[in-house]
């Protein structure tokens, strides 16, 4: 079984922007913990995560954002971080989740953010481990390919995936195992998935962080802030301005792992989630 099929999400939501796909981990009466993945992955980021925090007696929900991994991708779909913050928000509800533990990787920090910042989504905690939070941010390959999504858009099947394949593999600092890198492309590589892709590229717009970044000095709920000591995507020194930003946040560096710190530091980074869910 290849790896991307072994980690299968078995429910599905009927979301404003599109079916998304969730699962669940854990015993049922375990402190709710919720992950949320950044771009351009999806939940099998968390894939050794999760199941060590269901061990750990925790009810792990996973979920790929509509637009990415396993969920709906479809052509003039809104798939911004205003669009998934506002989709989070919702996703608790029909949950059931009133104030569960929230860790959120990269785009992901924002999705939570906003749920939280600006649609009173509550949380019991808030782990969030190298986010895209802090203005500026966007590489200038990213910058580049949103000026110009509908001309990669156009780019070869074997060309598209080399690309993206080179993308997601230079966010690892340690280099990703074969297997592991395949399954982050592949939800890339069809139709759906190219013009998916550079969809949620040109949708990244740095306005959706800026409105909410003010509002971080307000946050009133335990925060730490984990990050990648060698992430190329997003520095460190952005981790530090964040910390500095939220009252009481506590600020974690994850040593010899790059901005794909769940898997290139899962035990590193798992002991101080576990640390911070049990404080």
């Amino acid at each position: 079984m290849s790896p991307e099929n072994a980690w299968e999400l078995r429910e599905s939501w009927e979301s404003p922007i599109g079916t998304l796909r969730w699962d669940r981990l854990g015993p049922e009466d375990g402190p709710p913990v919720v992950l949320l993945h950044g771009t351009p992955f999806s939940s099998y980021v968390w894939h050794d995560i999760a199941p060590a925090l269901a061990a750990d007696g925790h009810r792990a929900h996973v979920w790929d954002m509509p637009g990415y991994g396993s969920s709906q991708k479809s052509d003039g779909q809104d798939v911004s971080l205003k669009a998934q913050g506002e989709v989070f928000a919702e996703l608790l509800g029909v949950w059931g989740l009133s104030n569960p533990s929230v860790i959120a990787h990269d785009f992901g920090g924002c999705v939570a953010l906003r749920a939280h910042l600006l649609h009173k989504a509550e949380y019991r905690r808030l782990a969030l481990v190298d986010p895209v939070a802090v203005a500026p941010w966007g590489s200038p390959f990213f910058r580049l390919v949103a000026e110009h999504a509908a001309v990669f858009g156009q780019l070869p099947a074997p060309l598209h995936e080399a690309l993206v394949r080179e993308y997601v593999g230079s966010a690892s600092h340690r280099g990703l195992l074969p297997e592991v890198l395949d399954a982050l492309v592949a939800p890339w590589t069809d139709t759906a998935g190219q013009a998916a892709f550079y969809r949620q590229i040109a949708q990244a717009d740095q306005r959706y962080t800026d409105e909410i970044q003010p509002l971080y000095p307000a946050l009133n709920l335990p925060v730490t802030v984990c990050w990648a000591a060698e992430d190329t995507w997003i520095p460190p020194a952005k981790g530090e301005e964040l910390a500095a930003l939220i009252p009481g946040a506590r600020l974690r560096p994850i040593p010899d792992a790059g901005h794909l710190v769940p898997l290139d530091a899962p035990a590193r980074l798992l002991g101080e989630l576990i640390a911070f869910l049990r404080n």
